[in-house]
């Protein structure tokens, strides 16, 4: 069998391009004009998706000799964050210009997920270096549009259309393997299995009154309304968190109340006709998004009869399901060899309660794990925010040297691509 090296200097030279193209979510082109060139060095076909103006998928396409299972290692290309947000324009992490530090390599999105892209390329660098040629083929996609947004009221256009509008292009142009492979940041940890997400706007409404004209109706302004209906959702939270049918391996369902909205600041001479707050229902991947929706409105309509002067509306906006895959699964399997081979040990396992492009890929049939990098950021989750002015990326730096995490993962990635080869024949030479 071929002996594998990565190339540790190319790798970060890679990482770095990557992060120095700035790919804001609903601008993605100009990165994914660089995963082309990428591909076009490497020799692959390119298959590009054009998403819809000032946006694409590139998906790369290292043809197998025949006779294999196809293996897909899918990445979005869209940061968390812009880096022009007042809070984050003096972070250095979190601007698109990489940059090493006391051995890790920094830079917006290079956690989330930048990092897991240029493991990709390197992977297959690696094993086309070794004279490797696999049966299967192997696909590299790059997409747009993951990150957990979505348009609503106001908020319209490219920069809002996310959770996984790209991969839902991608599968449904051509976009399919056997298996995939997401490297979202997971801390070295296999992902059996994700929660979804299932938004809901809840409406209260109030009479439209001058201040001047308000006294003695404090009572019919939908504000102080919705103050009411909070703290009836607080009450409900827990009955879902709690029910064991929206538990998963374990884990806990989670609520979040994530907006609240009502009222003009420029005219709050007048009380607003209405007040909306906003709740992150996250869905475990063994519950249908059609029960899920159905419970939560149930919940709305208690609310209506609770409060009947108040007109209470609900509306689910997003409806994102989850993902899972079997232990057993060959992919996993692999994952597991590879890990061990490299590291010393098995990789653990988790579930978690963030979405991933795997609710898209497996609802076509795709089975796929999350299983990615460490941020290495002293034993910080990864997506956490920053608490000061050091230098971070999406979540902390990781790191080039050292222990050297993302070469081992690169390693790692290779030896799965080359393991699901053999499970219909070594790889030809």
């Amino acid at each position: 069998m071929a002996t594998v090296t990565v190339d540790r200097d190319r790798l970060v030279e890679t990482a770095s391009r990557m992060v120095d193209v700035w790919s804001f979510t609903g601008d993605e082109q100009r990165m994914a004009e660089l995963m082309r060139e990428l591909y076009e060095e490497m020799g692959l076909r390119c298959q590009w998706q054009q998403v819809e103006d000032g946006r694409a998928n590139a998906l790369g396409i290292w043809d197998g000799a025949g006779g294999g299972k196809s293996l897909m290692f899918n990445g979005h290309m869209d940061t968390s964050y812009s880096g022009r947000e007042p809070w984050l324009r003096h972070v250095p992490g979190f601007q698109p210009k990489a940059f090493v530090q006391d051995g890790r390599l920094y830079g917006l999105g290079i956690s989330n997920m930048k990092g897991a892209l240029a493991c990709y390329v390197e992977a297959v660098r690696a094993l086309q270096d070794a004279g490797v040629r696999l049966r299967g083929d192997v696909l590299v996609a790059a997409v747009s549009g993951e990150i957990e947004k979505t348009q609503q009221g106001d908020a319209v256009g490219a920069s809002y259309r996310g959770y996984a509008a790209g991969t839902r292009y991608l599968v449904s142009h051509g976009g399919v393997a056997d298996m995939c492979l997401l490297g979202e940041p997971t801390e070295g940890k296999v992902v059996l299995g994700h929660y979804g997400a299932l938004w809901l706007r809840i409406r209260v409404h109030g009479d439209f009154i001058h201040t001047a004209f308000s006294e003695g109706r404090r009572d019919r302004n939908s504000i102080l309304r919705q103050q009411q209906v909070v703290a009836a959702v607080m009450e409900w939270i827990p009955t879902w968190e709690d029910d064991p049918s929206n538990g998963y391996r374990g884990a806990r369902a989670i609520v979040n109340v994530g907006a609240i909205s009502g009222g003009f600041g420029w005219r709050v001479s007048r009380t607003p006709h209405h007040a909306d707050l906003f709740l992150d229902v996250r869905v475990p991947p063994t519950k249908p998004m059609p029960v899920a929706r159905r419970e939560v409105l149930e919940m709305v309509r208690r609310l209506g009869e609770r409060f009947p002067d108040f007109g209470v509306e609900g509306e689910v906006y997003v409806t994102a399901p989850g993902a899972e895959i079997e232990e057993g699964h060959e992919l996993v399997q692999a994952i597991d060899a590879a890990h061990e081979e490299v590291y010393g040990e098995p990789p653990g396992r988790d579930v978690v309660r963030w979405f991933s492009d795997a609710s898209a890929l497996t609802r076509y049939g795709v089975p796929t794990v999350n299983y990615g990098t460490s941020t290495g950021a002293d034993g910080r989750r990864a997506r956490r925010e920053p608490r000061d002015r050091r230098p971070r990326a999406d979540g902390g730096g990781v790191r080039e040297g050292g222990d050297a995490r993302l070469r081992n993962r690169v390693v790692a990635r290779s030896r799965v691509a080359r393991t699901c080869q053999e499970n219909v024949g070594e790889e030809i030479r």
